[in-house]
C-alpha cells in the first residue's frame, strides 16, 4: 500500500529550503540532454517550468489545448502578486507573508510548503521586472504596492487590473526564447487524456490532436502536471470555459493521491449570476475592496424597494446603509478574507438585505473613494475592471455602486505532492493550483499567480532535479511499449464509447445540471443532508449522461462537444468525490463550512483535535470507494488557534 511521505527537509524552519538545496542532488549539463521531460499546460507554472528546465538543457516537450500558450487561464487574473519585499516600510516580512497564507487557510496547510512559497516570493518579481513585466509604479518610479484581504500591509505588485496577462506574457517571452533554441518543443491543440506508467514510473502521455482527432504517443523520462482548478465543476464559475480537470483525474484514477477535494474557494467579487442561460461568470478583482466599500440597505424595506426598482442605491441615505464587513470586522474591514466576505454576503442576502432583480447581490461603493482621490486616481487604478463592469451590467461604476455576489473561482484541492512537489506516483510532478500544496482551506488574494511561478521558477528546476539525478542512464522510451499501446486503446475506447451513445440531451444540459447540484449541496455551505443527497444525486446524473448525452460530429475531426464530453465525464466523478470529502470533514474551516459547525457568530468552528490533517484520497477502481489516507498536519513554528479579523 501507498505510503504518505511529505519529505519534509530537518531543520529550522527558515533554513529548510537552503537546507534541501545544498544538499539535493543534481544532474550535469551534458547529461541534462540526455533526459525529457513532459510539462502538460502553459500558464504561469507551466511556462515558468517548460523555460526554465529548457533552460537548464533539457529536452523540454510542452503541451497545451490552447492554440498558444498566450491564451492559458492565468491571463485572466486581474489584482496582484504578493511578495514580501516590505517596500512600504509598513512591518511586512517573509515571516508574516508565511503566517498570513498559513492563518489565511486556517491553519490547513503544510508550514514547510507554505515558508517556502512566502521565501521565493521576492524572487519572483525580481525575475518578472528582469523581464520586462509592467509592474504599476509610483510617481518617483519605485514599484507600487497595493493590500488585499487577510493581510494588513500592501505587499501585492500589480499591472493596473491585468496581473495574470502581463505575467504570462513574461513567462511566454521566456518559452518562446527556448522554443526558438529548440530546447522546448510546443505542442499545441492538444488535450491529455491519460498517463502512462512504466515499471511503476510516469513515462509519458496519450494525447488527442483537438484539431484532427488523432490520438499520439510521447514518452519522457518525466512528466509535470500544471493544468489548473477543478471549479468548473460548478458549471457556473470565473474560469474559462475550456478549463477542466480531466489531466490530474486521469492521474488520480492511475495512482495519484487526489488531496483535500472539498476545499473550494468562493470569490466575494463577481458580476451576479443574471439569467437561467449564462454559461460563465466574470470576475471583479479584489483589488477593488482596496478603495470599494461594500453595503446593503439597512432596512428590509428599502431592500425590497430596490429590488422591484422603486429607488436607486443613491436614494438611501449613509445612516441607512449597513457596511456589514466594517461592522463585522473592524480591524481588515472590506478587506477581510474571501471565505469570510463570501460568506457574510450570503447571510446578508439570506437575510433579506440582498439587492438587485434577484435579491443575490450586494453593493461595490466607490463614491468615498471618488470624493477622497478624485475620478482621475480611480481610473488610473481600475479603468479596465470598471470598462469590464459597464460592458456587461450596463451601469457606470463611477455614478452608482457596482453589484457584486460570490461566485465559484479557484480550488485549493488538487493532486496531493510531498515537499518535491511529487506526486505518489514515481517521476509525476504537479506544479500550480492543480496541486493542493499551499493555501489549504481558503487561499488569500494575490497568492495563485505567486505560487504559479514559485513552483514553476524556483522550485521544480531544483527539486525535479533530485529525482532525475540517476535517470540519465535510463534510455529514451519507445512508444511502442506495451504500457502506451495499452493507453492508446483505453482513450480510443472511451472515446468511441462517448460517440456510440448518440442520446438527446447535449452536453451542457447535464453540465448546468451537476453544476446545479453542486452549488445547492457542496457550494458556499455545507451540510450532512445536503451532500448526501449530492452523493445520491451524482451518479444518478453520471448513469444518464452515459446513457443520454448527444455528441454531434465525429471524433476525427475538430469537435467541441466531444472535448466538452471527455471533460465533463471526469467532473462527474470528481464531483462525487468532492461531496465524500466535504462530508467526512466533520468541521468548518476556510472554504469549507459545515452549516452544523459553526461559532454562536457564525464563524467556521474547526476541529483541531480530529482534522488537523490533509485528506488524500486513493483511487481504488470504478464504483468502489476510494480510501482515506490522513496525513498529519504539524505546527512548530506558529499558535494554531481560532481565526480572528475583527
Amino acid at each position: 500500500m501507498t505510503q504518505l511521505n511529505s519529505k519534509i527537509p530537518s531543520g529550522p524552519l527558515a533554513e529548510k529550503w537552503t537546507s534541501y538545496k545544498a544538499s539535493q542532488n543534481l544532474v550535469n549539463p551534458a547529461n541534462k540532454r540526455k533526459i525529457d521531460i513532459i510539462v502538460v499546460g502553459s500558464g504561469l507554472a507551466g511556462a515558468a517550468a517548460a523555460a526554465s528546465l529548457g533552460e537548464l538543457g533539457f529536452i523540454v516537450k510542452c503541451f497545451t489545448y490552447h492554440d498558444s500558450p498566450r491564451r492559458a487561464h492565468s491571463i485572466s487574473a486581474q489584482g496582484g502578486i504578493n511578495a514580501a519585499k516590505n517596500y512600504p516600510n509598513d512591518g511586512d516580512s517573509v515571516y508574516r507573508l508565511f503566517y498570513d497564507t498559513i492563518k489565511g487557510g486556517d491553519y490547513r496547510s503544510r508550514e514547510a510548503n507554505v515558508y517556502r512559497l512566502a521565501e521565493v516570493s521576492n524572487a519572483i518579481i525580481d525575475q518578472c521586472v528582469a523581464q520586462g513585466v509592467p509592474f504599476a509604479r509610483e510617481y518617483g518610479g519605485l514599484l507600487d504596492n497595493r493590500s488585499f484581504g487577510g493581510a494588513l500591509v500592501s505587499r501585492t505588485f500589480y499591472a493596473r487590473g491585468q496581473t495574470g496577462q502581463q505575467l504570462l506574457l513574461g513567462a511566454y517571452g521566456a518559452l518562446s526564447k527556448e522554443i526558438h533554441k529548440g530546447s522546448v518543443t510546443m505542442y499545441t491543440r492538444r488535450d491529455m487524456m491519460d498517463l502512462v506508467i512504466v515499471d511503476g514510473r510516469a513515462r509519458g502521455i496519450i494525447v488527442r490532436n483537438n484539431v484532427t482527432g488523432e490520438i499520439e504517443r510521447h514518452s519522457a523520462h518525466t512528466v509535470i502536471l500544471a493544468t489548473g482548478g477543478y471549479g468548473n465543476v460548478f458549471f457556473l464559475s470565473t474560469n474559462a470555459m475550456h478549463c477542466n480537470a480531466s489531466a490530474i483525474w486521469q492521474v488520480y484514477k492511475k495512482g495519484a493521491f487526489f488531496g483535500n477535494p472539498c476545499f473550494t474557494q468562493i470569490h466575494p467579487t463577481c458580476i451576479p449570476v443574471h439569467g437561467e442561460y449564462q454559461s460563465k461568470l466574470t470576475l471583479m478583482s479584489e483589488s477593488l475592496r482596496n478603495d470599494g466599500r461594500i453595503w446593503v440597505p439597512g432596512k428590509k424595506e428599502d431592500a425590497e424597494k430596490i429590488r422591484k426598482g422603486e429607488i436607486k442605491p443613491k436614494d438611501i441615505p449613509e445612516e441607512d446603509r449597513d457596511y456589514y464587513l466594517e461592522r463585522r470586522y473592524p480591524a481588515y474591514g472590506n478587506l477581510s478574507p474571501r471565505d469570510i466576505s463570501s460568506r457574510a454576503a450570503k447571510e446578508r442576502c439570506d437575510a433579506g438585505f440582498g439587492v438587485g432583480s434577484t435579491g443575490l447581490a450586494v453593493y461595490l461603493d466607490f463614491a468615498d473613494a471618488i470624493k477622497r482621490l478624485g475620478k482621475g486616481v480611480i481610473e488610473a487604478r481600475y479603468g479596465n475592471l470598471f470598462q469590464i463592469y459597464e460592458k456587461i451590467v450596463d451601469q457606470n461604476p463611477y455614478e452608482t455602486p457596482m453589484m457584486i455576489y460570490p461566485a465559484v473561482h479557484y480550488t485549493m484541492g488538487g493532486t496531493w505532492v510531498d515537499y518535491e512537489l511529487q506526486s505518489t506516483i514515481p517521476g509525476l510532478f504537479i506544479g500550480g493550483e492543480a496541486n493542493f500544496s499551499d493555501h489549504g482551506a481558503n487561499r488569500l488574494g494575490a497568492s495563485a499567480l505567486m505560487q504559479g511561478l514559485s513552483d514553476g521558477y524556483f522550485v521544480l528546476p531544483y527539486t525535479i532535479q533530485n529525482y532525475l539525478a540517476d535517470q540519465f542512464k535510463v534510455s529514451r522510451f519507445s512508444t511502442d511499449l506495451p504500457e502506451f499501446v495499452a493507453a492508446e486503446k483505453d482513450v480510443r475506447d472511451q472515446i468511441n464509447r462517448l460517440m456510440s451513445i448518440k442520446g438527446s440531451k447535449s452536453v451542457d444540459t447535464f453540465h448546468r445540471e451537476l453544476g446545479k447540484i453542486m452549488w445547492e449541496n457542496v457550494g458556499m455551505a455545507r451540510n450532512k443532508e445536503g451532500l448526501e443527497k449530492a452523493i445520491k444525486l451524482i451518479p444518478e446524473l453520471r448513469a444518464e449522461f452515459w446513457k443520454d448525452v448527444r455528441i454531434p460530429g465525429t471524433a476525427d475531426e475538430l469537435n467541441p462537444e466531444l472535448q466538452k464530453a471527455t471533460r465533463l465525464a471526469d467532473f462527474l466523478e470528481l464531483g462525487e468525490l468532492m461531496a465524500l470529502d466535504a462530508l467526512k470533514r466533520e468541521e468548518s474551516c476556510g472554504g469549507h463550512f459545515r452549516e452544523e459547525y459553526q461559532t454562536p457568530e457564525g464563524e467556521a468552528l474547526r476541529n483541531d483535535k480530529d482534522f488537523t490533517y490533509v485528506a488524500a484520497w486513493e483511487y481504488k477502481g470504478p464504483d468502489k470507494a476510494p480510501e482515506l489516507h490522513k496525513e498529519k498536519l504539524n505546527f512548530e513554528y506558529i499558535e494554531v488557534k481560532q481565526r480572528n479579523y475583527k
